[in-house]
This record gives C-alpha cells, structure tokens and sequence, in this order.
C-alpha cells in the first residue's frame, strides 16, 4: 500500500507541479442517542452503572484530518448525502491555503461515487480499496472521539447531541496534537 500510495502522490504532483501536496483522510461518523458504552473504573466487586438510551435521534459527523500538520476540518449534520458531502468539500476547500493541493483520501461510499458530487479544483480525490476501514485513519478519530467523550452519556434532544459533537470536537480535533497522534497513517508516510 505504501509504495502505491507514494506513486499515486508524485503522480498527483505532476499534475500540479507548482502546488504542495497536503494529504488528509476523511471519513463520516453516526453519532446518536443509542449511544456506546464504554469500560470504566469501578471498586472491586461493584457492578458500575451506565445510562443507555432508547431514543433513536441521530446526528453525522464529517471529518478530514491531516495528520502531517495536525489541521482538522468537520461539519456536523443531521442527514448525510451528497449534498452534505458537496457542502463539507466546499467548506474544506475554503479553509485550504492558494498554494496547497489536498489529497483527499476516503472511502467507496455511495454518496462518494454519485454523479451530481463537485470537488473543487484544490482537492484531488484518491479512493480507498473496498472494504478497508482499516486504512483510514479517521476511524481513529471516532474510536477516541466515542471513548473520551461520547460514551455513557444520555442525551434528552437531537440538539443536544448537536452541542455533545460540537463540544467533542472542540475538544479534541481542534488541538493539532490530538490529531497528529490519533489520525497518523503508517502508509502515507513518503509524504511526510
């Protein structure tokens, strides 16, 4: 994988050979009142308690990480198609730098493929191979995102889980430290 990843990056280059290449992984996240329990500290033979809900209110979390820089974009939803995806490329194209051409790299997923989807012309799209989570590291992001921050929580309202992901990601995606340990892909390393 990495040796065909470098090749598809100086590939890339030579299509925009006075841009730097930025590589970031995004990938989408169901975040909802059912929510996820977690393991906890607990006395010794003490059974811990923990809240699970039966609600069935969901909000989407979009997310592209760059784990050479530490930057972090997201966008928090409460559908996912297309037109969520188009919205997300359109803000993350807004927030990249005029000399700076982002290798987008994500999965095979339906609203990623549609015909009506607009990439801006700074973000260049590289498909994982099917059936792959393991290769995207923002898949990380959410196993953290759940663990520290999601997890054993109850949440009345659709909004407050609105403001539970907001507060999240302020938490952790916007501390570039965070993002550089968490979302570090092995396989992208020729770019670093």
């Amino acid at each position: 994988m990495q040796k065909k990843f470098g090749e598809r990056l100086a590939e890339i280059q030579t299509h925009y050979p006075d841009r730097r290449l930025q590589v970031f992984h995004e990938d989408e996240a169901r975040f909802g009142q059912q929510g996820t329990l977690t393991r906890v500290w607990a006395r010794t033979g003490s059974r811990p308690r923990a809240v699970r809900q039966t609600q069935y209110g969901y909000v989407y979390v979009l997310a592209a990480t760059c784990a050479e820089t530490g930057q972090a974009e997201g966008l928090i939803s409460p559908r996912l198609d297309t037109g969520i995806v188009n919205l997300f490329l359109a803000q993350f194209s807004a927030t990249l730098a005029p000399d700076v051409q982002a290798v987008l790299v994500w999965d095979g997923a339906g609203y990623h493929r549609a015909n009506d989807l607009r990439c801006p012309s700074n973000i260049t799209l590289m498909t994982l191979p099917p059936y792959s989570p393991e290769l995207n590291p923002v898949e990380n992001l959410w196993h953290y995102l759940r663990s520290h921050h999601w997890s054993n929580r109850k949440y009345a309202t659709v909004d407050d889980l609105f403001e539970a992901a907001e507060t999240a990601w302020r938490a952790a995606c916007l501390d570039p430290a965070v993002i550089q340990t968490v979302c570090h892909a092995p396989y992208a390393e020729t770019r670093c």
